[in-house]
C-alpha cells in the first residue's frame, strides 16, 4: 500500500504563487510509473490539472493551467511538486495528488481519476480576486 502525503496550499490573491508537494510512502518496495495531481471545485467533478511520468520525465497539462503550473519530481525522495503561478479565483479547489502502478501508454489516460490507484486526502488552495 502506497500513501501520499501533501503539503502546501493556502489562501492567496489573484495572480499569487503557491507550491503544493506530495511524498508517496510506503513500508514496501514500490513501482510508480506516473504521478498527478487533480482539483475538485465545491459542486464541480474532480479535473485532471497536470501529471508526469516517472521514467521518462514527460509532462502533461490541463489547458486551463499551462503555462502558469509547473509540475516536477525528485525520483530519489518519491516526491512531486506542483508549482502554481499567476493564480486565478478558478483555480480555487481541493488539490489531490495522484499515482499509478500501471504503464499508460496513451497520455490521454494520465487525464483520468479511474487510471490511478492511490490518491491524497486533499489540500485546500483558495485565490480570492
Amino acid at each position: 500500500q502506497v500513501q501520499l502525503q501533501e503539503s502546501g496550499g493556502g489562501l492567496v490573491q489573484e495572480g499569487g504563487s503557491l507550491r503544493l508537494s506530495c511524498a508517496a510512502v510506503s513500508e514496501r518496495t514500490f513501482s510508480i510509473y506516473a504521478m498527478a495531481w487533480f482539483r475538485q471545485a465545491p459542486g464541480k467533478e474532480r479535473e485532471f490539472v497536470a501529471a508526469i511520468r516517472w521514467d521518462a520525465y514527460s509532462t502533461y497539462y490541463a489547458d486551463s493551467v499551462k503555462s502558469r503550473f509547473i509540475i516536477s519530481k525528485d525520483n530519489a525522495k518519491n516526491t512531486i511538486d506542483l508549482q502554481m503561478n499567476g493564480l486565478k479565483p478558478e483555480d480555487t479547489g481541493v488539490y489531490y495528488c495522484a499515482a499509478t502502478s500501471t504503464y499508460y501508454r496513451s497520455s490521454v489516460l494520465l487525464r483520468s481519476t479511474a487510471s490511478y490507484d492511490y490518491w491524497g486526502q486533499g489540500v485546500q488552495v483558495t485565490v480570492s480576486s
